[in-house]
């Protein structure tokens, strides 16, 4: 397994790595990334989020997860924009991250983030903040798009790819959760269907070949997809 701050990029491009899933959808496990699946992965990360040779971006998130490393670190790379990886803290994001344009978090790190004294302060234009790992609410959203940020809310798996449903909100879009649910996205890179509401998806960004059962719950409106919750949550 990879450790925080001692990656091989370039390597794992050529030869591909293994990841392990966060353990927030289900029961932890090792799932193995081949450098077929990561390059279309990529292609899709920079294209959502426009990352090129000229992106500064920030990872804070752990290079453990597909979330850390194959959201904006190896696209960033593939592509030769500069990529700082530095524990997660707080403070800190909000004190250094001006100087970048795209970061990648989790809501939970969002929240703490909103929550630190100086954030009203910054200016987010020009910074693209994806975000995702859990449901991510509007109250969130909303806080970042205030600053000026183009604001990211995105779905995506350790299987499946971490960018490969997603909705994008620009500087000062308002957000406006679904009744109890939160948005999963519009913008879909990827196959997908709902089978007794829980989304299976497909694709060149899947490790698997046939459709693979997510095990979320979501509901369809108007083009747009809203997490309900996860099948054993529904049982």
């Amino acid at each position: 397994m990879i450790e925080w701050q001692k990656c091989d990029y370039h390597t794992y491009l050529d030869t591909g790595v293994e990841l392990q899933t966060s353990g927030t959808t289900g029961r932890p496990k090792t799932i193995f990334q081949d450098p077929g699946k990561i390059h279309e992965a990529n292609i899709v990360a920079r294209s959502v989020q426009g990352i090129d040779n000229n992106s500064e971006i920030l990872t804070i998130c752990s290079l453990k997860h597909a979330g850390g490393l194959l959201a904006q670190t190896l696209p960033g790379v593939e592509a030769g924009a500069s990529v700082e990886v530095m524990p997660y803290n707080p403070y800190r994001w909000v004190m250094e991250i001006e100087k970048y344009t795209h970061s990648h978090l989790t809501p939970r790190m969002a929240d703490a983030i909103i929550r630190t004294k100086t954030f009203n302060n910054l200016n987010l234009s020009g910074i693209t903040i994806m975000c995702g790992s859990d449901p991510v609410p509007a109250r969130i959203i909303n806080s970042f798009t205030k600053q000026g940020a183009r604001f990211i809310a995105n779905w995506g798996m350790t299987e499946i790819g971490p960018v490969a449903i997603n909705k994008t909100f620009m500087p000062g879009d308002e957000a406006v959760d679904f009744g109890k649910y939160t948005i999963l996205g519009d913008a879909f890179h990827c196959e997908w269907r709902i089978v007794d509401k829980e989304l299976h998806v497909r694709g060149d960004i899947c490790v698997y070949d046939d459709w693979f059962a997510t095990g979320d719950k979501v509901v369809e409106h108007n083009g747009t997809l809203y997490y309900i919750g996860r099948v054993d949550d529904i049982r």
